[in-house]
Parts: structure tokens; sequence; C-alpha cells
């Protein structure tokens, strides 16, 4: 294996497929301490990229999600043959995702082969989804020489925290009083991977009742969903849906106790931040996509409709979810004692 490598990964266009990534950036460095590592992904990532300390620097790549931009990929590919990177790890599996590794002309550049890319991509791995049944063992694979065995266990991503911007961040919104909990009811993907609203509605009472705050945390897109919860318990339940950046949700989750969440990206922000995972799955699979933390408590009901990874329900009755009621998840969060700067 080479040593003091420069790489270039392209990342994903997902936050929580880029946070797992990270399993990929540590398991680079581990292998290569003198390595140089820079990430290609979405301009939102690049804050995010920032707390992850194995890597240089986030480049971003200004283009709506789906966007092909091939002029902005040639551009962005021909700037960065000024770095003459060793190889080039593509993680996510479209054409266009090869694009600017090729453009940069980097000698190695590998990926599974999908789409077409025999052009692009010249060290082309067999997507093997019986053996790479989870996403992070398929980031890491690409990492790995080809047949290589995967690492156990997995390293886990560790976002860095920034505990003066936490610290800020209390004072500012007002928040701290009482042990935190923090809800994440959104889920980009679709309804079937949302926990029903009025089930945060009651949890968020019965954690309010029991002397917890309750911060809801997503998008300004979200924020009528973080208001409905809000109004369980005005005085404890604090909407904080596009009032913060990805790295102050970073620094909130840091300092809570634990966080109520759909299968979504920021539950994967939550598990790398260190918080203990509450996790909810209904239409998808906790096989698939875990949160990468020992902290954890899964609610899947494994129902035989599951996970059917269907947008909306096909059935018309969310059951999946439904059926995970908020006592029970009341229960898991209330066992948890809250520890120091939580």
């Amino acid at each position: 294996m080479a040593t003091g490598e420069r790489i270039l990964v392209v990342g994903p266009a997902w936050v929580g497929d880029m946070v797992i990534a990270q399993s990929l950036f540590r398991l680079l460095r581990e292998r290569d301490p003198a390595c140089t590592l820079d990430v290609v992904g979405p301009a939102w990532s690049v804050p995010l990229a920032a707390r992850m300390p194995e890597v240089r620097r986030g480049i971003p790549l200004k283009l709506g999600h789906g966007d092909l931009g091939l002029g902005a990929r040639r551009a962005l590919g021909r700037e960065l043959r000024a770095e003459r990177y060793d190889r080039a790890i593509v993680l996510p599996r479209s054409f266009k995702s090869a694009l600017v590794p090729f453009f940069a002309r980097v000698p190695r550049r590998t990926g599974f082969a999908t789409e077409f890319r025999q052009l692009l991509l010249n060290d082309r791995r067999p997507l093997d989804r019986q053996r790479l049944d989870q996403t992070v063992k398929r980031f890491l694979a690409l990492g790995l020489d080809a047949g290589e065995a995967l690492p156990e266990p997995v390293p886990p991503p560790a976002l860095r925290v920034d505990p003066a911007n936490a610290a800020a961040l209390l004072a500012r919104l007002g928040l701290g009083a009482a042990p935190a909990v923090a809800f994440m009811p959104g889920a980009a993907y679709g309804p079937a991977k949302q926990w029903p609203t009025e089930h945060f509605v009651e949890l968020a009472a019965l954690l309010a009742a029991a002397g917890r705050e309750v911060w809801v945390l997503g998008s300004a897109g979200e924020a009528a969903l973080g208001e409905a919860v809000r109004a369980a318990a005005p005085a404890r339940v604090f909407n904080l849906c596009g009032a913060t950046t990805l790295p102050d949700t970073v620094d909130l989750l840091a300092r809570s106790t634990a966080a109520v969440t759909n299968d979504s990206g920021l539950m994967h922000v939550a598990a790398a931040a260190g918080t203990h995972v509450v996790a909810l799955y209904g239409s998808s699979s906790p096989s698939f996509t875990p949160p990468l933390t020992d902290r954890r408590t899964i609610h899947y009901l494994g129902l035989d409709c599951s996970p059917c990874f269907r947008r909306e329900c096909p059935l018309g009755h969310l059951r999946c979810l439904r059926d995970i009621l908020p006592a029970q998840v009341a229960a898991d969060v209330l066992a948890l004692q809250p520890s120091a700067g939580r």
C-alpha cells in the first residue's frame, strides 16, 4: 500500500450518507496517516466535512440535486488537476458523479460498475449487494483493494464538537434549563419514514411533564412541523427548525441526553455527535442504514410488509410507525440518565 497518497473522494448528496462516509475517511487515515484527503460534495457538505478531522478540505460542487452540470463538473475537474491526486474514490453510483475525477485526470479512479461508467472509472468494482448489505460497507469496500476483507469493527463516524459554539447557542436560544431531548421529526425521503406528528406531540408532552426540555431540530421547511410539536408544551418545547446551521445542530445534539428521530440524515448526525439515538424505523430497515453507534435504541416492528422502502405507505395504514407508541418511546428516553453537560 502506498503512503502519503493524495486522495480525492466524491461524496454523497445526502446528509446521512455524507456522515456515514466518515467511516471510510477514518479507515483511509488509519491505513495511511500521511495521506491527504479532500472531499467533493454539495455546498452544504463543506461545513460538515470541516467537522471531520480526517478531511483536509471540503470542495463545493455548486449544483442542484440531480443536475448534470457538465460544464461545472468539467471546470472543477480541470481546476483540481493542479492537486495531482493519486487516486479518486467515487461513492455515488451515478454517471455524473464520476466526471470530476475524470476531468481532473486522477490516475486511479475507483467506483462501482454502474451507469455505463467504463470510460470514467478505471478501477470498477462489482456491487455485491449480499456481501455489502449496508451503506457503510459499500463505502468502506471502495477504499480497500479489490477483494480485501472489510474491517471489523467498522470505524464509526465521530464529528468534531465545538463546546464554545454550543454554549453560545444555549444562551442565544434560551435553552438548557433542564436536561434536553432532541426531536428530529422530518424525513426528506418521504412520509413512509416519518413517525406520525401526533405521536411526536404526545411524546413531547410526556417528556415535558417529566422535566425534560425538547429541542425540535430540522430545516426551515419543517418549521410548521416543529410548531405543531411545540404546541404540546410551549414552556419546555423549542422549535428550532430553520434556526440553526448544520454545524450548530451537531453541537446541540452533543448537548442532548437523547435524540428521538426517524431514519433520516440527522439521525446519523446525532450518532456521530455522540448522543444516544432513539431511532424509529418504518419503511426502511435498521439492517441497511443503522445509526453507527453503540449508544442507540431501535424501534422497528418488522411487519410482514416491512421494509418496503417506499416513499409513501403502499397499503395506506402506516402501521409500521403508527404502532410504535409514544409511551413506550418515553419510557426508553426517561430511562437514560443525563450526563454532565447534557
